[in-house]
């Protein structure tokens, strides 16, 4: 059954159960404190700060594969505005400030807006590292803040600040353990909400695409610096408002909780509970404060002495959980029970999507008209020549195949045209404008979308949220607007559009499955329907038939036909030749990346240099 015939209050059901999961949570947080105890209580208060922290680390590095351990500066932070706002006179607070001193609102709205600038600016800084630098970059910058906690006077350096008051809100004092495990779980689960809100919205596609490559994220139009920085700083929010709950908690601030140690800790506690699910949070949460209260008064008494045997324990339990639960304790728990529940639409909730209109296109060049002209195109990686002076176009509703042994630059070529890579010389012309040296993004939102030689996906999303990927740069709606959740009409749009380019390319019943699930040659005609989805003018596929069997390629090849006829330009690599000679109407040959030959297929097959460089003298 097709996705969009799924009926609404079924698909509301279906769409998220993790939604369910916080109705659920609800009416717990709300009873919870009257059958424990205060130390209980206490103990579940720090379960619920660790957790808000740790699901800012489920969105940056379980969802956006970005490794941060510096998490526990940015509640430093939050901690110490509250404190200050707290306990400061109004003369020794900076002005604009004096006269709102002792308010907990204000020490929030402080916390908040120093957090939002420090992490902007770190992250312009560290986000644009890769590899291993990254995470190094954070534990950089966490050092760094956690030791100018200790330093400045006015904060009464490693002693801390004391004698916060009780946490007031709108004339109601927050004194008691049960009240304020109420405001702290309350705040866990709008967080909860917002997280899921935002993952479940065009924005939360373009952060989780950031897993799946920078490069394939870029030519969908994703601007992946942007999407970091959304992940970054919603991280960094969480934790400073975990910061301002732990000091009205504590009601004492000093540095050591900041440290780089409490960093590695809520890294543990994402690992433990599993960093790639939301509930993950809470889960890894209350496993290692529950588990280290523990073993604080365990171990003692089992090995005769005193010490910090408990960060022995759990760096040991880190290593378990990755070699046997790599996904953590709720991912195992989500996988099992996916195991024993039918395959179901992903679609949202909140728009019939079988009336959804289709998204604007826009109009075709007129067909024969130039779209795309490569001038002199020359690429040198040092002493290698890859691209030597190619020079070529596409038309409007031409297909254009370019073949060539393995090794002859036919993928480095694609490359450029993309604007992946840039070439060394030469220009690069699409529709009028020169595009050598932009962004891939800049030239995807001019109509150009690709394939890719090795197939990129996202292998854990849907079939249709990894089409709804290429339909990015035809949404508008932010953030704000997303976590929200005032994103429904544009987002029942967009899936509605990726639900046509699957139904389109053949594999409409596919909607609902993973896209890892898939055979070779379906994701290959995935990413076509992905490519397709943002409305292209010029379509370049890498390798589009390898996988595929006869009757696929036929599909293949009827699909391309009809996009020809529509006006749609498409310049294919391929190494099946009886598929380009009969789909093509002119083919490039290149060789040592050097350009032997253009012409008709016919041409091209009793060229002689053609025939001893490539068809090995086959007539």
């Amino acid at each position: 059954m097709s996705p969009l015939a799924l009926p609404h209050r079924a698909r509301t059901f279906l769409r998220a159960p993790a939604r369910w999961s916080v109705v659920a949570a609800i009416p717990i947080v709300a009873l919870l404190p009257l059958v424990l105890t205060d130390y209980q209580v206490t103990l579940a208060d720090n379960i619920g700060i660790a957790a808000l922290v740790t699901l800012g680390l489920v969105l940056l590095t379980g969802v956006g594969g970005m490794t941060s351990f510096g998490q526990a500066a940015f509640v430093g932070i939050g901690a110490y505005s509250a404190a200050v706002m707290a306990t400061f006179q109004p003369a020794d607070l900076p002005f604009g400030l004096s006269f709102f001193a002792g308010s907990p609102i204000a020490g929030l709205v402080l916390g908040l807006v120093i957090t939002l600038s420090v992490a902007g600016i770190l992250g312009a800084i560290t986000l644009r590292l890769s590899g291993h630098y990254l995470p190094l970059g954070t534990i950089a910058w966490g050092l760094s803040l956690y030791y100018l906690f200790g330093t400045i006077e006015a904060f009464g350096g490693h002693t801390g600040i004391s004698g916060i008051p009780a946490l007031s809100l709108f004339g109601i004092t927050l004194d008691r353990g049960e009240e304020l495990f109420r405001l702290i779980w309350g705040v866990v689960i709008v967080a909860v909400i917002v997280t899921l809100n935002l993952l479940d919205s065009r924005p939360g596609r373009a952060i989780r695409a950031l897993r799946g490559g920078q490069i394939m994220a870029e030519s969908m139009g994703v601007d992946t610096f942007r999407a970091k920085m959304t992940a970054f700083l919603t991280a960094a929010v969480f934790a400073s408002i975990a910061g301002w709950l732990y000091a009205h908690t504590q009601r004492f601030v000093a540095p050591a909780p900041f440290s780089l140690q409490a960093g590695i800790d809520y890294m543990f506690m994402a690992l433990i509970g599993g960093v790639g699910q939301v509930w993950g949070a809470v889960v890894g949460a209350a496993t290692v404060v529950m588990l280290k209260e523990w073993l604080q008064d365990l171990l003692p008494h089992l090995l005769g002495r005193v010490g910090n045997f408990e960060q022995i324990v759990f760096g040991l339990l880190i290593v378990v959980v990755m070699r046997e639960m790599s996904s953590g304790l709720t991912g195992r728990l989500v996988e099992a029970v996916r195991a024993r529940l039918p395959r179901v639409s992903i679609a949202p909730a909140g728009a019939d999507l079988a009336a959804v209109e289709p998204l604007p296109r826009c109009p075709m060049p007129p067909r024969g008209t130039t779209i795309l002209e490569a001038r002199g195109v020359t690429r040198r990686f040092g002493g290698l020549v890859a691209n030597d002076d190619l020079s070529f176009s596409v038309a409007a509703g031409e297909i254009l195949a370019v073949i060539g042994p393995n090794g002859a630059g036919k993928s480095t070529l694609f490359n450029q045209l993309s604007c992946v890579d840039a070439p060394t010389s030469g220009e690069i012309v699409f529709r009028d404008r020169r595009i050598d040296g932009l962004p891939s993004r800049e030239v995807a939102k001019d109509g150009l979308a690709r394939t890719f030689q090795h197939v990129k996906l996202l292998p854990t999303m849907s079939a249709l949220e990894n089409v709804a990927l290429g339909a990015h740069l035809r949404g508008s709606d932010g953030i704000a607007a997303a976590m929200l959740r005032l994103d429904r009409a544009e987002e029942a749009s967009l899936l509605a559009e990726a639900e046509r380019q699957l139904t389109r390319v053949g594999l409409g019943e596919y909607a609902a499955a993973e896209a890892g699930s898939l055979a070779l040659g379906q994701q290959r005609i995935l990413e076509i329907a992905r490519a397709l989805a943002s409305d292209p003018c010029l379509l370049l596929l890498d390798e589009p038939a390898a996988g595929l069997r006869f009757r696929e390629k036929e599909a293949l090849a009827e699909l391309l036909g009809r996009l020809r006829a529509e006006g749609m330009a498409i310049v294919l690599v391929e190494h099946d030749m009886d598929f380009v000679m009969e789909l093509a109407d002119r083919v490039l040959v290149v060789d040592f990346g050097r350009q032997i030959a253009e012409g008709l297929p016919a041409e091209i097959q009793s060229n002689p240099a053609v025939l001893e460089a490539y068809l090995g003298g086959v007539e």
